[in-house]
């Protein structure tokens, strides 16, 4: 009874961790990235979400700061650039199936259940793509783009949270290790 609840529980973790959103990035394999040193960013001119952009422009300071980066605005070895979109998604309103496993003593059983989940309040969700780019200023040349995406209800602490987690997420792959 302990290998099917064991297997259980594996194969409820293996689920989880497959649904997990991770950032899509690709990069300039025959570069080296062992020389960037400085870096400037570079806020797209026509925005229409300014407090986004800033929160963006911010969390990749911030990130790049961390990783050892300097930032200057006076001949960087880099210049990282970034996008970011909003989309209405549909909610999902489907039917979930959970499987359970249980001992009692020397005996045990196995559960089956469903559900069926319906969207209350807006049948829309809010998604947030946020695309950065690092460009080597020496020719000008993309040589690592990363991005990510991210669902939210409303704007302020959450919206901004979510943004800095994000951006982290998506740097965390910048500069790639060979």
């Amino acid at each position: 009874m302990k290998i099917i609840h064991r297997l259980s529980l594996l194969a409820i973790s293996l689920l989880l961790t497959a649904c997990a959103t991770k950032p899509n990035y690709d990069y300039d394999t025959n570069y080296d990235f062992n020389q960037l040193k400085q870096f400037s960013t570079f806020t797209p001119e026509n925005t229409t979400d300014p407090l986004t952009a800033k929160r963006v422009e911010t969390a990749i300071t911030a990130v790049l700061v961390t990783k050892g980066f300097a930032e200057t605005q006076e001949n960087p070895q880099f210049k990282v650039t970034y996008a970011f979109k909003v989309e209405d998604k549909p909610k999902n309103s489907g039917v979930s199936i959970g499987l359970g496993t249980g001992s009692w003593g020397s005996s045990g059983g196995v559960s089956l259940g469903t559900s069926v989940s319906v969207p209350v309040g807006s049948n829309t969700a809010k998604i947030q793509t946020i695309q950065i780019n690092i460009i080597d200023t020496s020719n000008n040349r993309l040589i690592w783009r990363g991005s990510d995406k991210f669902n939210f209800d409303n704007g302020g602490d959450e919206k901004a949270e979510e943004t800095q987690k994000t951006v982290a997420t998506i740097l965390a792959l910048f500069p790639p290790q060979k």
